[in-house]
């Protein structure tokens, strides 16, 4: 288990303070924001040696908390995003709470006992559909009470539809994770197309970019490519789409909060510092 830290400081005398977890079964990253001064104190990212399955991934997160200082805090809120493939959009005209699961059951591979839920996207007026980490939200439970939780997917489309309301031009965002990726078309303002693909290599990387922007007939040469998460200037990805891809570019972190350690870069951990 390999373990970054931008700020290793105690924050034990801060107060109200907010706890943000992103859980996936290759790892999990996690921040604490002070509101007293919109800042965040505290961003860590647990990166697996291989992907885990659901019990394995709560052992590490009780791992977590067992070790770390800064979450030993007395948190204001606290929220739990669920980072997997088992989410699936929704136009809110045609969806019906009682056949929730049918829903997945096109593109997932889901059990009976599988627990099923939404999250509402006003902004796009669709639902997102998708299975959470039960296990996970039982154990946060049990130490905190009430708490929020949402799919990554939601807070990436609500935070990009939020920041491109008034854009006409079309845009090709790609959020990088470490074995996945998510393609979110914004176009006039409003979400074209959202995808999820795993990824093995540079090569699979720059297939489905191009395969998507051929389906939906969009130009190499003239589309705007914008690269968020962990992919920074010259590594494999980014030589790769650039290769391809005439204009490529790095997205910005699309809040104010005040980062108390530079960040690595400005658009890594976009989800996660977007989730509050």
């Amino acid at each position: 288990m390999a373990i970054t830290n931008n700020n290793t400081a105690i924050i034990s005398k801060l107060t109200n303070l907010e706890l943000s977890i992103q859980i996936s079964l290759s790892g999990l990253s996690f921040c604490i924001l002070h509101r007293d001064n919109n800042s965040i104190s505290t961003l860590k990212e647990v990166r697996f040696k291989k992907q885990l399955n659901p019990l394995e991934l709560l052992q590490e997160l009780k791992a977590c908390f067992d070790t770390e200082p800064m979450l030993k805090n007395k948190f204001e809120a606290v929220n739990i995003i669920h980072d997997n493939e088992l989410s699936t959009l929704v136009p809110k005209a045609i969806f019906n709470e009682g056949a929730i699961a049918d829903y997945l059951k096109f593109n997932s591979k889901i059990l009976k006992s599988d627990f099923v839920t939404f999250d509402a996207i006003e902004r796009n007026q669709s639902v997102n559909v998708y299975i959470p980490y039960v296990n996970i939200n039982n154990y946060i439970f049990d130490l905190f009470g009430d708490f929020t939780y949402k799919h990554a997917s939601t807070v990436l489309i609500e935070t990009i539809l939020e920041s491109d309301k008034n854009t006409l031009e079309p845009k090709f965002y790609i959020n990088v994770n470490h074995n996945r990726f998510q393609i979110i078309i914004v176009n006039e303002g409003k979400l074209q197309f959202y995808n999820s693909f795993e990824y093995a290599t540079k090569e699979d990387f720059i297939y489905y970019i191009l395969f998507t922007a051929e389906q939906l007939k969009y130009n190499p040469e003239t589309l705007k490519l914008i690269l968020l998460g962990h992919v920074i200037k010259d590594d494999a990805l980014y030589n790769i789409a650039y290769k391809y891809i005439r204009h490529v570019s790095f997205g910005d972190k699309k809040n104010n909060y005040v980062f108390t350690e530079k960040q690595k870069t400005n658009h890594s951990n976009f989800t996660l510092t977007n989730s509050f």
